[in-house]
């Protein structure tokens, strides 16, 4: 629209609700802005009570925007449960696409829709919360020439997905939450210089999500295919290497980064051998039943193979490096020990 000479995008999950509050209550009055908020929130969480307590800290009207309402000025929309939350050069959409990075909404939406749209005329804010969502959003708008401000993740009661930001992504500035009012005003006091190009896979995938899908031509030209299946729908994901970090996505919607993807294999893995114990656990009994005297016998023969799969399960437990993916290494090196 005319009359936003730049937008702002914030994503914040654990602990991110008063910081939210807090970066709403510096923001500066009267900014040729709209700001577009998405937090990890609860399907049952109260978009009313949640756009209330924010409309105490600003002088800028909060809302829960409806789908393809008209953005105007002035105004902080924050993203109801359970829908993805999306930008057009002059209107929001909501939709109930595939989760990402088991989230719906997510941070990478917003911020991937907020750059095709808006280009180098995005700033991008991520304040505290956990794992991994927004880095890549992130990187997408720095990649176009937009402004990227994290939260100090010394301050952050949940450092991690500032902390991610900060490994991928050359971000503009790292401050206390307390200090993005000054940095907005300063950004809003410049002339807007044009940015750079809007990359091609940034508009693609912003489409993509936009549309709920893609068919597999389109994800060829996202990237490239992958020996691993979703763990949510069970189809082909394909590996996007245009950034710092790596990312899955399946032909319906579904996005993984490489630490998210192993978490759901493990807990894939721990589901299916929990079912192979009862299931022995069952033959074991019905065995003694038939058997009857044997049964001591029977009982030694299946307790074992029981016990080693209760012990594989502890393992799971034993959490690689932080700062190290062990299917990001797999990948970098060809050896697929995940594969379909």
């Amino acid at each position: 629209m005319s009359n936003l000479k730049h937008i702002i995008v914030v994503g914040a999950s654990a602990g991110g609700f008063q910081a939210i509050t807090n970066l709403l209550s510096v923001l500066p009055d009267k900014l040729p802005t709209a700001v577009f908020v998405v937090m990890h929130l609860g399907k049952g969480s109260s978009s009313k009570f949640i756009s209330e307590h924010f409309d105490k800290f600003t002088s800028y009207e909060c809302r829960i925007p409806e789908d393809h309402e008209k953005i105007a000025a002035g105004t902080v929309y924050i993203a109801p449960p359970d829908f993805h939350m999306l930008v057009t050069r002059t209107e929001i959409r909501l939709i109930k696409g595939a989760k990402q990075n088991r989230f719906r909404p997510a941070i990478d939406v917003l911020f991937r829709s907020a750059t095709a749209a808006f280009d180098s005329s995005v700033i991008g804010i991520v304040l505290s919360g956990m794992m991994d969502d927004g880095t890549s959003g992130m990187s997408a708008i720095k990649r176009a020439g937009g402004i990227c401000i994290v939260q100090d993740p010394q301050e952050a009661a949940h450092p991690d997905m500032p902390e991610n930001v900060l490994k991928n992504v050359n971000v503009d500035h790292q401050v206390p939450v307390a200090d993005m009012g000054y940095i907005i005003d300063d950004i809003f006091s410049r002339p807007h210089t044009a940015g750079l190009a809007i990359p091609d896979d940034v508009k693609l995938e912003a489409a993509m999500d936009e549309n709920m899908g893609s068919n597999i031509e389109a994800m060829n030209g996202l990237g490239t295919h992958s020996n691993y299946v979703c763990p949510d729908c069970g189809g082909n994901l394909w590996l996007i290497q245009n950034e710092d970090s790596h990312r899955f996505r399946c032909h319906t919607g579904h996005v993984y980064t490489s630490n998210v993807l192993l978490e759901e294999h493990q807990k894939h893995l721990e589901e299916s051998l929990w079912v192979a114990i009862r299931m022995m656990e069952e033959r074991k009994d019905l065995l003694i039943m038939e058997q009857g005297a044997k049964h001591l016998l029977v009982k030694e023969e299946l307790d074992l193979p029981i016990q080693m799969l209760k012990a594989l399960i502890d393992t799971f437990d034993e959490r690689p490096p932080a700062n190290e993916s062990p299917l990001k290494a797999q990948t970098n090196s060809g050896n697929n020990s995940l594969e379909a």
